[in-house]
Order: structure tokens, then C-alpha cells, then sequence
């Protein structure tokens, strides 16, 4: 199983032990999508919806999500996070319009907060589309992507 570190050497799912690495600052920065109607969008940006603040609810959800990663991902280590910061982008002139939503993650520790960060936007699209699939069932949560990782001993990543 070369290069993927869940597995031990006879391909049994394991944590990795990450006890002899370093603690050193880590960062990670993931985005989504959510696409929607038009009349969809203009209720998420009159703050409209029946229930309630949806990117408000939305940043709350992130927040918690990130903090829960390592109860939803089986080998992933649970974490003290020093910092998620929760940002939602209206992006009206798309087609279809949509919430765009990026997160950042933040530790000191020995391992990164890449899906700490990558399930904090998840759910927060998610919970997007709770609020609001009263009035569109056809919300599309796309583009799901990590932006960026920085510290440990691979160093940074940034997408292309």
C-alpha cells in the first residue's frame, strides 16, 4: 500500500501514530459551491428564509463541524484547533447563482486540519441546503475542494 499512510503493511486500516512528529503551526483552506434559483438566493441575501440567519446558522455549523471531524472520519486524530474562520461569498451573477463558502483551519500540533477544514465547508453547505430546500430541492453543492495546507514535514500545498 505505498503511500497511503492509513494502511499498515498488511493493508489493514489503522491511525497513523503521530506521536514522534513535531508539533509546528498548521493551516488548512477549503472551499465549496452551493447553486440555487434565483429566488433561492434572493431570500438567503434578504436574510428572508423562514428559518432563520442562513449563512449565520451556516458559519455556526462550519465552526462546530470542524471541531467534530475526528467523530464523523474514522482514523482521523482529534485535534485541538486554535482557530476556524468561516467566510460565505454571494455570487449572484453566476449561473445558477450560488454561496460560495471557504474555511480556514488552524492548529498547533502533529498532524494538519485539512479535513477539519474540508468538513467544516461541507456542512456548512449542507446546512445551506437544510434551511432552504423548503423552496428548491435542486441546490447543488459543488466544487468541494482544498485550497491550500501549510506546516508539517510535507510543507505547503496550494491548488492549481
Amino acid at each position: 500500500m505505498s503511500g497511503l499512510t492509513h494502511f499498515d503493511a498488511q493493508g489493514q486500516a489503522h491511525m497513523v501514530d503521530v506521536a514522534s512528529k513535531a508539533a509546528t503551526h498548521r493551516v488548512a483552506v477549503a472551499r465549496g459551491r452551493i447553486e440555487m434559483l434565483p429566488s433561492t438566493f434572493a431570500l438567503i441575501q434578504s436574510g428572508s428564509v423562514k428559518k432563520g440567519d442562513v449563512l449565520g446558522i451556516a458559519r455556526i455549523a462550519a465552526i462546530q463541524a470542524a471541531k467534530k471531524t475526528s467523530d464523523l472520519i474514522p482514523l482521523c486524530h482529534p485535534l485541538a484547533l486554535t482557530r476556524v474562520a468561516v467566510d460565505f461569498e454571494l455570487e449572484p451573477s453566476g449561473q445558477p447563482p450560488a454561496v460560495a463558502c471557504s474555511v480556514t483551519v488552524e492548529t498547533v500540533g502533529p498532524t494538519g486540519v485539512e479535513m477539519e477544514a474540508l468538513t467544516a465547508v461541507n456542512v456548512a453547505l449542507l446546512t445551506i441546503y437544510d434551511m432552504c430546500k423548503a423552496v428548491d430541492r435542486g441546490m447543488t453543492i459543488t466544487d468541494v475542494k482544498l485550497l491550500e495546507k501549510h506546516g508539517g514535514k510535507s510543507g505547503s500545498y496550494v491548488a492549481a
